[in-house]
């Protein structure tokens, strides 16, 4: 059995304006695009072990949530994944199959705050910050090299609210 924590973020070619260090007085000047094509990155994460799951996909819809609950059921396919996400839409259309492994539990509403996976999100919206991308490829070069560059220790270290490491111990108990 572990616990993840799921979320979902969209990346594009729209330059993600962000801080820039420049002398007092002197308005910053970074390089800028406004085009609206983006590809969507779904993950879980393990604030007990660590581990993560990824997968990138064009939309962010109960069709492509099922495939990405699809590809997440079958890493690991022996464990209990508790998967704590927030209340969107399509976490909670009728139209989803949950795998055998997957039990969702639903966050309060209006609560982002509660999920790590949002620090998460954090991190590469920084890292993405102030950076123009000729195309989608480019932009998904960025988030695989993200995405490589993110180890277990990361993941346990970003994500490991309080309420996670105090509870640690039941997860071996269990």
């Amino acid at each position: 059995m572990n616990l993840y924590c799921q979320d979902e973020s969209r990346f594009g070619l729209f330059t993600r304006a962000g801080k820039g260090v420049t002398a007092k007085g002197i308005k910053p000047v970074c390089p800028f695009q406004q085009v609206f094509q983006s590809t969507w990155l779904f993950g879980a994460y393990s604030p007990v072990t660590g581990d993560h799951f990824h997968l990138e996909l064009p939309h962010c819809s109960a069709a492509t949530f099922q495939i990405f609950l699809d590809h997440f059921a079958a890493q690991q396919p022996d464990e209990l994944k508790i998967m704590l996400m927030d209340n969107g839409a399509f976490h909670k259309a009728k139209c989803l199959r949950w795998p055998d492994n997957i039990r969702p539990l639903f966050m309060p509403p209006y609560s982002p705050e509660l999920n790590p996976a949002e620090k998460i999100w954090w991190r590469f919206k920084r890292a993405f910050s102030n950076k123009v991308f000729e195309s989608l490829e480019q932009v998904s070069d960025f988030i695989e090299q993200q995405v490589k560059n993110l180890g277990r220790s990361s993941v346990c270290s970003i994500c490991g609210f309080d309420y996670f490491l105090t509870a640690k111990h039941y997860w071996t108990i269990l």
